[in-house]
């Protein structure tokens, strides 16, 4: 609710006018309080976080060093850049050809309609280096029910009446090499013994996933119990920037040379890519990845020499590119192009089973330009996780959804809230219920973790404590990654965890006079909230007073986020600081004690810089001491009052 003091009350309280009376008299004392200046104690300019909802209190980030800013994912701010998109708009003739559990399959239905199919299959295969596809010798006719030959292949049918279909098709193909090593490698003691499937959204930030993946996070959240990362933060601008950290544990800066062009530049094969590990340790490996032609290690880089995963989706997309034209938008034949992504993951739980998979797929077409796009892939994307749950697969796993950054390249980062959405991607984890049963400390750091300033690196020392469990105790700052299984420190900033102050979109705060005309206002708007929750209830609950006021601390943009205009170099490694940019809003939070009964609270409210208004809602007012019998009179028929009722006296007796 936004406040105009005099007014709003005036209108909410009209027909209690001795109550109104006392609120005016309390207001007048207020304001008439010297404003003094505000006092910096310590600009962290480093930390952060949100929460699972943005209203939510940020009484989870109490005593960090690092406080995220609480962004509203439909801010006023955003809302020209937002917008709703159609469907995908396939072709309405069902695709003759379809792949299950590595098997060719023909459409009954087309085999209904047209009658006898008969169709040539053309391998597609890795050529030299990343670079290229090849085609193997053609298989004419290819029976319906035969096992693929390769992971990918063009297909060419035709039926007896001279109907014809051309298209390019993805699945997993039967590979007894990586069978029999998978069934031959035992982990070890320390294991934890999970898969690890990671499918990640580019440039969509937690806000962008909250606004675009309405039913995905749905479920995710309510469903499967997942746990989003809400203190998640980049260390570099791009996506090789957030995925190399993730993938190798190092910085682009750390590893050896690898930009094309660049003198000793070599393949990036020998990186210590955490796919490797899993490989060593008997896990099946994937990695796919769209839009070959921009490809986070093949575009400012040289790429792979070798295949590096067991199954890689760069070949079918090399050939794939190249007939888009023949299709509608984002489509292949009558199946969205997302959506032959993800059944090829579909594909590959089928193939390998029970057997240990490290999976990653990172789709980047319906979300790199435009993050409204990215609401086609939402149906699909919930339908895709309820098979991974249906069919057992998530029992073995830890569910990964993720991004790499926020928008980039979208007018959205023109504003402040995009600047800080940039730096602030979607990042969750769902782990198997037996899993908490069995660890119920990991799951408690997990949840802990997911208030408090996590990156990259973190992410890569997690992987690592899976195939090597530590121990699920207190991290070490000393330590730039830090495995979540563990607690991340309250006291770690982004100086402690390797992000530049322009990438740390921490909250700078300093702590404000308790006169500060600001905070007092936040104070009335807290006590006029919490009054109008027992008002129908006055005749048990006492109206509550300002008594003293304890704490109160003034949050906002770190000036470092707000002078990033762009990366001065092409590959993002030297920062452009001139940017000029103002803020319009910041934040307060002010612990207050009330009377009668001494009730403690923290409220949190969003301060307009433009018109000074102070805007809160019941989710940012937390009661942080115990009640205990206070509330004895609506306990039982009113109990969620109890955190704002103090029954006087006399109806205890």
């Amino acid at each position: 609710m936004t406040l105009s003091f005099v007014s709003s009350f005036i209108v909410r309280w009209k027909r209690r006018k001795v109550k109104a009376v006392a609120i005016i008299v309390s207001l007048l004392l207020i304001f008439a309080i010297t404003l003094p200046q505000e006092h910096p104690v310590a600009d962290v300019g480093y930390d952060v976080i949100e929460s699972v909802d943005y209203h939510r209190t940020w009484r989870k980030q109490s005593g960090q060093m690092c406080v995220h800013p609480q962004l509203d994912p439909f801010h006023p701010s955003l809302k020209s850049f937002v917008r709703d998109v159609p469907k995908i708009e396939c072709s309405k003739d069902e695709n003759w050809v379809q792949v299950v559990n590595g098997t060719f399959r023909i459409s009954k239905k087309v085999k209904r309609r047209y009658g006898q199919i008969v169709c040539e299959y053309a391998p597609v295969v890795r050529g030299t280096s990343d670079y290229s596809a090849r085609h193997l010798e053609h298989i004419k006719p290819m029976p319906d029910g035969s096992p693929i030959r390769s992971d990918f292949f063009k297909v060419a049918c035709i039926s007896p009446n001279r109907q014809k279909y051309f298209n390019i098709h993805s699945g997993i193909a039967y590979n007894k090499t990586i069978h029999e090593r998978a069934n031959r490698k035992l982990l070890s003691d320390s294991a934890l013994g999970l898969d690890v499937l990671m499918f990640g959204f580019d440039s969509l930030s937690r806000m962008a996933w909250i606004r675009t993946l309405k039913k995905t996070r749905d479920y995710f959240l309510r469903e499967l119990k997942g746990i989003e990362l809400e203190g998640y933060n980049i260390v570099g601008d791009g996506t090789p920037q957030a995925l190399l950290p993730i993938l190798t544990g190092k910085t682009e800066e750390e590893l050896p040379e690898a930009r094309r062009g660049w003198k000793d530049a070599q393949f990036v094969d020998g990186h210590p890519w955490i796919w490797k590990n899993f490989s060593d340790n008997g896990y099946v490996t994937f990695w796919a990845e769209d839009m070959a032609f921009i490809g986070t290690f093949q575009y400012r880089m040289l790429g792979f020499k070798e295949q590096p995963t067991d199954h890689n989706m760069r070949t079918f997309y090399l050939s794939a590119e190249r007939m888009y034209a023949r299709n509608k938008h984002l489509c292949l034949g009558s199946v969205p192009r997302h959506r032959n992504f993800f059944n090829w993951f579909r594909d590959g739980c089928m193939m390998y089973g029970a057997k240990r998979k490290f999976m990653f797929g990172f789709h980047s077409e319906t979300s790199h330009d435009d993050n409204n796009m990215v609401q086609v892939v939402d149906d699909d994307v919930k339908e895709f996780l309820q098979f991974l749950e249906t069919s057992g697969y998530l029992n073995r796993s830890v569910l990964i959804l993720m991004s790499d950054h926020g928008a980039r390249f979208s007018n959205i980062r023109s504003t402040a809230q995009g600047k800080q959405e940039e730096r602030m991607p979607y990042f969750a984890f769902r782990f198997p219920p037996w899993f908490e049963t069995k660890y119920p400390d990991i799951l408690k750091n997990v949840r802990t973790n997911a208030h408090r300033l996590t990156t990259p690196f973190d992410i890569h020392a997690t992987f690592l404590d899976i195939l090597n469990f530590t121990g699920s105790g207190l991290g070490d700052l000393g330590q730039r990654g830090i495995s979540v299984l563990k607690e991340i420190p309250k006291e770690r900033t982004c100086q402690h965890a390797g992000i530049e102050p322009h990438w740390c979109a921490c909250l700078a705060w300093k702590e404000v006079n308790q006169s500060n005309a600001v905070v007092q206002k936040s104070v009335a708007a807290a006590l006029l909230t919490i009054n109008s929750f027992t008002e129908d209830h006055r005749d048990k609950c006492a109206f509550l007073t300002l008594s003293s006021i304890s704490k109160s601390v003034k949050y906002s943009t770190n000036s470092n986020v707000l002078k990033y205009k762009k990366s001065a170099d092409v590959d993002g490694r030297v920062a452009d600081l001139s940017g000029s940019m103002k803020i319009d809003e910041d934040f307060y939070q002010v612990t207050f004690t009330t009377a009668p009964g001494n009730g403690l609270y923290e409220v949190t409210v969003k301060h307009s810089l433009n018109s000074s208004d102070i805007t809160l809602s019941e989710k940012e007012i937390s009661r942080i001491n115990r009640y205990g019998d206070d509330p004895h009179c609506v306990q039982e028929d009113y109990p969620h009052l109890r955190p704002y009722c103090y029954c006087p006296a006399a109806s205890r007796k």
